[in-house]
Order: C-alpha cells, then sequence, then structure tokens
C-alpha cells in the first residue's frame, strides 16, 4: 500500500472517535491490552510521563517534550487529534514518524489487528508504542486521548503522571459533573508514581488527593508551589515571572505559547520538571528557558493561539469547550480590533449551549462545518445561535468561511477562527 492507501484503510476500516464521535470509543482496555501482546509489550520497554486533563494537556505535552529534548533527552511525543497530517500524532525530537514507517506497520500487523477490531484510536497507540520501542527513547511524553481510566494509553507505567485542569467535556463518556470528570482523569495515577495536578479546584481535590492515597502515589499540586508575580505579553512571546514559594526563588519565563490559561499549564509543567530532576533527569534552568521560547518550533505545535497573519489579524485557537472559550475571549481583549470576524464551526455531540452564551453578540459571525461527520450543520449552529442573538452568514466549509471572513475585514479588524479542534484544522489545511 502507499502511505495515502494505508491512512485510507485506517480512516474507513476502524472507528474513529474524532470523526464519528461516541460510538468508536471503547470502555475498557481489552483491544489495548491485546494490541500490545502481539507487539511484544512495548509499553514496557520505554520511559514515560503521562498526561491528562480537560484543556491544557497538549501545550503542557509539548511543553515537557521541548524542555527534554533542549537538556539533551531523545524524546518521543504522543499527541491527539491532528491537525493536518496524521503523522503529527507521532514525534521523536519534534520530528514527525516517516511515512514509510506507518505503511509498514500496517502491513505487518494488518491481519494480525483485524482479528482484535482495534478503533482507530487504539491503533495509533500500538503504533506509537511500538515506534518508539524500536527507536531507543530516553523518554515518552505519552497525551491521553480521552478521559484517562479506560484512555488506551492508560496501558502504560509511567515514571510520572500530569493532569491538567477538569471541566466540563465529553460529559456523554465521562459523567455530568467535575467530581465524576476528574475519577476518569484519575484514572492515570499508578501506584508509588508520583502525580501532579496542575490546577487546584475546589470541587475535586479530594478525589485526586483519596485516588494517590489509596495508591499511595505522591501528588503535588503544582498552583500551591509557585505564586504568579507578573505577567505581560510582549511581541510574539508570554513572559510570566513567578515565585517558587519552597526555594523563595524569582523566575521569569518567556513563552512561545501565548495566551493566559498557559500560567496553569506552566506550573504544572515546571513541578513536573523537578521530580524528574529528582528521578535522575539532568535538566538545568537555562533548557528550561530556551525551550520555553521555542515550543512551537522545537516540537511542530500547532493550533494554540496561533497568529495566521496580520493586516487584517487572524487567528486560529483550539479551544473548545466552555473553559477553552472563556480564555479566548479572555485573550481577544488584549488587541485592539475596530470589529470581530467570528468564524465558528462546533461538533454535534455536545451541548453547546452555554459556548453560544458566551460569545460576543457584536461580532459578525461566519457558521461553517468542517469537513468531518462529527461536525454539526451550518445550518443547525446558525439556527442555534441565532436563538441566543449571535448574527452571521453560512458556509458548507471552513475555507470558504475563512476566505470570506478575510475579504470583509478591514485592515484594523481581527479574524477569529475556533469552536472545535477540526474547525482549526481545516483553516490550517490551506496554509500549511
Amino acid at each position: 500500500m502507499t502511505y495515502q492507501q494505508t491512512l485510507d484503510y485506517l480512516f474507513s476500516k476502524l472507528p474513529m472517535y474524532q470523526r464519528i464521535g461516541a460510538a468508536a470509543y471503547k470502555a475498557n482496555l481489552d483491544n489495548t491490552v491485546a494490541i500490545c501482546n502481539a507487539l511484544g509489550n512495548p509499553e514496557k520497554k520505554i520511559k514515560c510521563v503521562h498526561v491528562a486533563g480537560t484543556n491544557g494537556k497538549g501545550s503542557s505535552s509539548h511543553m515537557l517534550a521541548a524542555i527534554l529534548q533542549q537538556a539533551g533527552y531523545k524524546t518521543g511525543l504522543y499527541t491527539s487529534p491532528h491537525l493536518v497530517d496524521f503523522r503529527e500524532r507521532i514525534r521523536i525530537n519534534g520530528k514527525m514518524i516517516p511515512k514509510a514507517e506507518v505503511v509498514k506497520f500496517v502491513e505487518d500487523y494488518k491481519n494480525v489487528f483485524e482479528k482484535i477490531e482495534p478503533s482507530f484510536f487504539e491503533w495509533t497507540v500500538g503504533l506509537a508504542l511500538h515506534y518508539f520501542s524500536q527507536h531507543e527513547i530516553d523518554v515518552v511524553i505519552m497525551e491521553v486521548g480521552l478521559g484517562g481510566r479506560l484512555d488506551s494509553t492508560n496501558v502504560i507505567t509511567p515514571v510520572c503522571s500530569l493532569i491538567t485542569n477538569i471541566g466540563m467535556d465529553h460529559v456523554n463518556l465521562l459523567g455530568d459533573t467535575l467530581p465524576k470528570i476528574a475519577t476518569e482523569k484519575a484514572g492515570i495515577i499508578k501506584g508509588r508514581v508520583p502525580v501532579v495536578i496542575s490546577q487546584t479546584q475546589l470541587e475535586v481535590i479530594s478525589v485526586f488527593n483519596d485516588t494517590a492515597k489509596n495508591l499511595k502515589a505522591p501528588v503535588e499540586f503544582a498552583d500551591k508551589n509557585y505564586k504568579v508575580l507578573s505577567t505581560i505579553h510582549k511581541d510574539e512571546l508570554f513572559s510570566v515571572e513567578l515565585l517558587h514559594k519552597k526555594t523563595n526563588t524569582k523566575h521569569v519565563y518567556e513563552l512561545d505559547l501565548q495566551g493566559s490559561y498557559q500560567v496553569k499549564n506552566l506550573m504544572g509543567v515546571l513541578t513536573t520538571i523537578e521530580i524528574l530532576t529528582q528521578k535522575g533527569f539532568i535538566i538545568e534552568e537555562k533548557d528550561i528557558t530556551v525551550a520555553l521560547k521555542n515550543v512551537q518550533k522545537i516540537t511542530g505545535l500547532q493550533g494554540r493561539w496561533q497568529i495566521i497573519s496580520s493586516k487584517p489579524l487572524v487567528i486560529a485557537d483550539t479551544g473548545h469547550n466552555e473553559d477553552g472559550i472563556k480564555e479566548v475571549l479572555e485573550n481577544l481583549k488584549r488587541y485592539e480590533f475596530k470589529t470581530l470576524h467570528f468564524v465558528l464551526g462546533v461538533v454535534n455531540d455536545k451541548d453547546i449551549t452555554k459556548i453560544l452564551k458566551l460569545l460576543p453578540k457584536n461580532a459578525i459571525y461566519y457558521f461553517c462545518k468542517a469537513g468531518i461527520p462529527r461536525a454539526l450543520d451550518e445550518n443547525e449552529l446558525s439556527a442555534q445561535a441565532q436563538k441566543i442573538g449571535l448574527e452571521g452568514k453560512k458556509f458548507k466549509t471552513v475555507q470558504e468561511a475563512v476566505d470570506k471572513a478575510k475579504k470583509q475585514a478591514r485592515v484594523n479588524d481581527l479574524v477569529f477562527i475556533g469552536g472545535s479542534t477540526f474547525t482549526v484544522a481545516d483553516a490550517l489545511l490551506e496554509t500549511n
């Protein structure tokens, strides 16, 4: 098979959550365990950091990978979903897995896996673990796909776990309260393995403390270790000054990942790095400062407050749930513009009422449908938005909406693209 034929096979033969939603979600690890057994248990041959959370797990994973790579470690990175190229999910030192490796893996294990009947995600986790184990990686950052307890990545036993924030997302699969969702995320905590919680949230503290206590896992709430002294956005960097409470030392970090929410991610990342140094990793302060300033360049991260063009300013961000949209709106306040043009596309298996109510009524909206079966029809999106008082036009594709927004916008206007990861992915497809 060619690479494209291999991808077509994966996308067509295997249920893919990102495309079809809940029907692709497997509520157990049986298939992943069977895959790992068939591959000779690669999950036991690699040293990992496991990262879960509702928002921030992608950015945190990329920050960790950048720091470890900058410190000289051969670093694997597994994330999902991809934006433009499937191979974004699996990287070593920032370089995507070669097409030939994807083709060979599918050809070698096609017959074995077809008996197991894995989902797209289960197959992809098998590919990642196999690839990393074959290339003598020093450390792998594994981002959870969905939830934690029953996520395919949860076959690993990491050296440290990191859980970012807990928000209301995937409630149909993970539960309809923050404690229920936190319980699923806490499922990545392993016996005697340290776990870092990026953000202290009163509703879920007991979930993490109780789980960690039962498993004799040391737990650190990162935001208890640091005090934020100042934050400032300057040019393309986000400068954060922190006081480390334990050492009483001040540190200034410049992040190329824009957005105020990165402060929470940063504290979780720094605490995780501290634990890794306690476990024998040699990571110097200069490695951290250089890496954080160049995360996108080092790891290839896209879609996090990404400035696509200027005059008019065009920004894309993958924030897609209530917490994510609140952060988007907070970040937009930093910019001076005359009119906001909002390219909006969402998925069809979430209640979007709360998100729509957050959005500004004085913006011009471009309602669109991303190119996946799970995307909400632009007519339905427009109808729901109109009930809340949001006005705009409908477009069959994201690209049509983006093109129109750019044409309509004046030099001192701002065009924002978001609402779902897949809306941003379709927009980036044209710019890559």
